[in-house]
């Protein structure tokens, strides 16, 4: 179905209406908590200040997995319940999610009786929902499966199975999910207050950040999704509020397919800094990560530091027979992850556990925090079921285990890098005949054509080039360069359809492209 802004807005302007859920924030969490309450029948808002999944939820590691380090921490109870959200995604979202082999290369004597072992519980804790059970593999097969990878010492390695997505394409399908499921979800609408009621809030107020108009919006609950901005919120709603989250930065280096050799990811168990790195397949490249690195002050658009790229690169070398050079990269991205505020001052936010926590404040703010993409269905869910209680609403199950994402598809090799878009590929072919020239490429050095740019408006909300070219498709992730170079198109593509003008289209370019240089790796 065609989503009208003008047709949700209207709705936002309707002040006889009062929503049973309002959500603020459109990442991982906001989505699984909107999905959930739609299905449920409640009447959902969800409102992001941005794009859905412009911060965090479009910069991940691109797994959906269990946590092999979670488990290796002892973390048995985040680990059984990431697995098992991880088989019900992979049922859910076949079109977006896929399984994935990971090798753990073992240059130490002990290292490859240690790893199957854990390994070997890690299958355990999936139990039905497993990917594949785990097993030692000889120095040679890890040759021949990873033909890039430094020979010296090697002793052998064990092979593993995990979850592999592209990330913000579920966060559009679960918009679009909630769409079908009678919710509301619009973008570009920042909450901007908190309305209360003789101490109790009653809803928010809100602005178009595209027109400058202002709503006043009655809700029953309240759900602060934020991610890394939840405090912002939790100040609103009580000044001087003690922070909540402390985020952490996480960055990644994409590269050419060739530096794997193979369709297996790679995992390094334990780096110089104690975390986990990973090289993993992702349309046609291979995507290099990731880094854990504490910040005071953030932004909507966090930018690699220099240390950050030069420990991936290093620590890429002790691994890879062919090194990457910074020449090599294709696009840098960053990421913040909205990580629980340590109590102690030398605590480390990569000590801090991933599971998630709900905060019910005196006047009834719902604040969700935490968590993972892997989770975000059980976050909606739990987020929910505290929602029943706090705004004293109808009592009704959950039923988001087995409900089918937006696009819902078993995956087709054959449709090549159209496969994400599942069951919409049909419509979208169809789409062409309108206008035959809406099939050539946008850049010969990737496989995106316009009809995407037209779906993505019309089908997909998107509102600006940035929302096409890293979130609707992911050129920007893939390859700065091509996509600054893509941009002029785009931008022309969208003014007919959004029915902007010409000096729309340079300020799109020229705000796109200051983005862009973000994650363009200099010499």
């Amino acid at each position: 179905m065609q989503v009208r802004r003008e047709e949700q807005l209207k709705q936002l302007a309707d002040g006889q209406i009062i929503w049973d859920l309002i959500v603020v924030g459109g990442g991982a969490t906001g989505l699984g908590a909107a999905v959930d309450a739609a299905s449920r029948g409640f009447k959902t808002l969800l409102l992001e200040q941005a794009d859905f999944a412009k911060g965090t939820s479009s910069r991940s590691t691109k797994l959906v997995h269990g946590g092999v380090r979670y488990l290796a921490q002892g973390n048995i109870g985040l680990v059984r319940e990431a697995l098992r959200e991880r088989g019900l995604l992979l049922k859910n979202a076949p079109h977006l999610v896929r399984n994935e082999s990971f090798i753990i290369p073992n240059y130490n004597w002990w290292g490859g009786a240690f790893y199957t072992i854990g390994l070997t519980l890690y299958d355990l804790l999936a139990g039905k929902l497993s990917l594949g059970r785990s097993r030692y593999i000889s120095r040679k097969e890890v040759l021949r499966r990873l033909s890039n990878i430094n020979p010296e010492g090697l002793q052998g390695g064990v092979l593993y199975h995990d979850g592999q997505f592209d990330d913000s394409r579920l966060a559009v399908n679960l918009a679009q999910t909630c769409l079908e499921q009678q919710g509301h979800v619009i973008n570009y609408v920042k909450v901007t207050g908190l309305i209360k009621d003789r101490g109790q809030i009653s809803g928010v107020t809100a602005v178009d950040t595209e027109t400058g108009i202002s709503y006043s919006v009655n809700g029953r609950t309240v759900i602060n999704a934020t991610g890394v901005f939840v405090d912002e919120l939790l100040r609103m709603d009580v000044p001087g509020s003690k922070p909540l989250v402390r985020p952490s930065q996480g960055i990644h280096l994409v590269l050419d397919k060739s530096f794997l050799g193979s369709g297996d990811a790679l995992m390094i168990p334990r780096t110089e800094d104690g975390r986990v790195l990973f090289a993993v397949p992702w349309h046609d490249k291979t995507v290099l990560g990731t880094t854990d690195t504490p910040l005071d002050e953030y932004t909507l658009e966090p930018v690699a530091l220099e240390e950050e790229v030069q420990f991936i690169l290093r620590t890429a070398a002790k691994y890879l027979v062919r090194a990457p050079e910074r020449g090599d990269v294709l696009s840098v991205y960053a990421g913040l992850r909205p990580l629980a505020a340590p109590q102690t001052e030398n605590a480390k936010t990569k000590e801090i556990s991933r599971s998630h926590k709900l905060i019910v404040s005196a006047s009834g703010l719902i604040t969700i925090t935490g968590g993972k993409w892997t989770t975000y269905r059980q976050m909606g869910e739990d987020t929910v079921d505290q929602a029943m209680s706090t705004g004293k609403l109808t009592i009704r199950n959950c039923i988001t285990k087995t409900l089918p994402i937006h696009g819902h598809q078993a995956p087709d090799a054959a449709a090549g890098h159209l496969s994400v878009y599942g069951s919409d590929r049909d419509a979208l072919r169809e789409l062409i005949q309108e206008n035959a020239g809406w099939q050539k490429r946008l850049h010969p050095q990737l496989d995106y054509t316009a009809v995407e740019v037209i779906w993505a408006v019309r089908q997909e909300m998107a509102r600006t080039i940035e929302d096409v070219l890293a979130r609707r498709t992911r050129a920007l992730f893939l390859n700065a360069r091509a996509a600054i170079e893509m941009a002029p198109e785009v931008a022309r593509l969208m003014s007919v359809e959004l029915k902007k003008d010409a000096v729309w289209e340079k300020e799109q370019i020229v705000s796109f492209g200051k983005i862009a240089e973000g994650y363009l790796l200099r010499n």
